[in-house]
């Protein structure tokens, strides 16, 4: 049987209070070498407060973080750890080529600059100064950067935010790359299609805990719901027909509505004599899963054993 891939990432029973506040109430979490993990969670969930310890900013008020078994404040720790904040300010008047030799000069064996310009199309803006790149070009440079020191883990808070699609496609690509050749990732992100196209494994937190973690497929299988969606029935139908239902009402009068049993459900649609048309009935996305996660409080065993380990 093959050995469990060593924790590159531990944190244990972490509490980090502001005041009376506790951004992060009990948080326990293992990433292994070679993981991308996906962090979800509404905001304010404690999403950015936990890559702050994991980064060394903050300190938790209780409980422990490690990174490579050593100390997130300790320099040897912090040069095998790249990360992009939410928001990054890059120096207007040096251009691309200099910001990346500025970075990597602070580690001790940094990327091939030639490999970063190439993976993230760096090419056509290395002789321009940051202040004169657009939102997408600079964020683009700051996802880069992260990269600058050839880690082995990198920490990413947003990293599309400001792209738009073909952009954040572009990126995927590149961080799926840096992935496959070995380099853990943490990644959250409001777009949930980023999410699924980049983790292996998701971790949800909301109120400062984690409430679900487990692989990709087993955080969508399990919200026990399915996807209903269909024509010329209100919300308030669905309601009167399954008060549990979560609907969602888009132009053109298409109701989308989530359930447990959708089987169950479309009997008794059918048998309301509701005007009905054009229905689908599918599983549920990772968004759905993750609304009524954050709705419900809802883990399946599978996963409630994941997160314990077993």
């Amino acid at each position: 049987m093959n050995a469990k891939p060593a924790s590159i990432v531990e944190v244990d029973d972490a509490v980090k209070r502001f005041g009376r506040h506790a951004a992060l109430d009990g948080v326990s979490l293992a990433v292994a070498a070679g993981e991308c993990v996906g962090l979800l969670g509404p905001n304010g969930a404690g999403k950015t407060t936990l890559l702050s310890l994991l980064l060394g900013l903050r300190s938790p008020t209780s409980g422990t973080v490690r990174l490579f078994g050593g100390d997130p404040l300790d320099v040897r720790t912090r040069t095998r750890v790249g990360s992009t904040p939410q928001a990054s300010a890059l120096p207007e008047a040096l251009k691309v080529r200099e910001v990346l030799d500025y970075v990597a000069a602070h580690y001790p064996q940094p990327a091939a600059r030639n490999e970063l310009v190439d993976a993230f199309d760096l090419g056509p803006l290395l002789g321009k100064q940051c202040g004169s790149l657009s939102g997408g070009q600079q964020r683009r440079l700051a996802v880069a950067l992260a990269f600058v020191g050839d880690p082995d883990l990198v920490l990413l808070d947003e990293p599309t935010t400001g792209l738009d699609v073909d952009a954040r496609r572009s990126l995927w690509d590149a961080l799926r790359a840096k992935h496959r050749a070995g380099c853990a990732v943490i990644v959250t992100s409001h777009h949930l299609e980023e999410i699924e196209q980049l983790a292996e494994r998701v971790v949800v937190i909301d109120h400062g805990r984690v409430i679900t973690d487990g692989t990709l497929a087993s955080v969508v299988g399990s919200v026990s719901r399915r996807r209903v969606t269909m024509r010329g029935v209100d919300a308030a139908r669905i309601q009167a027909i399954d008060a549990d239902a979560l609907t969602e009402t888009a132009d053109a009068g298409l109701v989308t509505a989530l359930v447990r049993d959708s089987d169950a459900f479309i009997r008794s649609l059918v048998a309301s004599g509701a005007p009905f048309t054009d229905l689908t009935v599918r599983g549920a996305t990772l968004e759905e899963a993750f609304l009524a996660m954050t709705q419900h409080g809802e883990a399946s065993p599978a996963v409630k054993n994941a997160q314990n380990g077993s």
